[in-house]
């Protein structure tokens, strides 16, 4: 199966990559199985967010 990965995250109206480094497994919940991760955002994306809203 193919592991997806999430590399954006939505601001002001737009995809942009997070400034994070860290990534997150994602799990399908009926198995348990990881199907993907997702790179998470860091505290820059958090007050970008703040800023744009």
């Amino acid at each position: 199966m193919q592991r997806n990965i999430i590399d954006k995250i939505y601001i002001d109206g737009e995809f942009v990559t997070p400034h994070g480094t860290e990534e997150f497994d994602l799990h399908n919940p009926a198995t348990g199985e990881v199907i993907g991760q997702v790179r998470l955002a860091d505290e820059a994306d958090a007050h970008a967010a703040v800023a744009a809203a």
